[in-house]
């Protein structure tokens, strides 16, 4: 308070001024609350998303996805958690595979490209043919 108040009318200015203040106060914690949402809404979003790769199957890629499936029924349900309980036998696999499709979608190109040159024509020195290497320069060019 800066002015003494001495009649009615100045009860009502200083009753204006600090509504005025109240409002501009309302006004400051509003945009700082909006400000704090939008610093947490980024990270949870993609924290949600990365463990919704665990909880959803990507649907496009099925061979790569199958083959991804049957070795992780292999390795981990019948190798790797053998003695462990149904309950864990069913529910960690469920995960990886879940979570392998959407790192198969996401790495397709690089998969396949990495299967064909295991399947590649060789020369004796174990060097691809000139005609294999240039169609993967090419297709290589092309990506860029």
């Amino acid at each position: 308070m800066t002015k003494r108040i001495d009649s009615y009318e100045d009860l009502l200015k200083e009753q204006a001024r600090l509504q005025l203040l109240l409002d501009a106060q309302k006004e400051l914690v509003r945009a700082d609350i909006n400000q704090i949402k939008a610093e947490f809404v980024t990270p949870v979003r993609s924290a949600l998303s990365y463990i919704g790769k665990f909880a959803t199957k990507e649907k496009g890629n099925w061979m790569l996805t199958t083959a991804a499936d049957t070795i992780i029924d292999i390795v981990f349900k019948r190798m790797v958690l053998s003695k462990a309980g149904w309950v864990t036998k069913l529910v960690v696999p469920f995960f990886m595979k879940n979570f392998s499709s959407h790192v198969i979608a996401d790495n397709k190109d690089k998969i396949v490209n990495k299967l064909f040159s295991w399947f590649g024509k060789k020369q004796e020195n174990g060097e691809m043919t000139a005609s294999t290497a240039e169609k993967e320069n090419l297709y290589e060019e092309e990506e860029d």
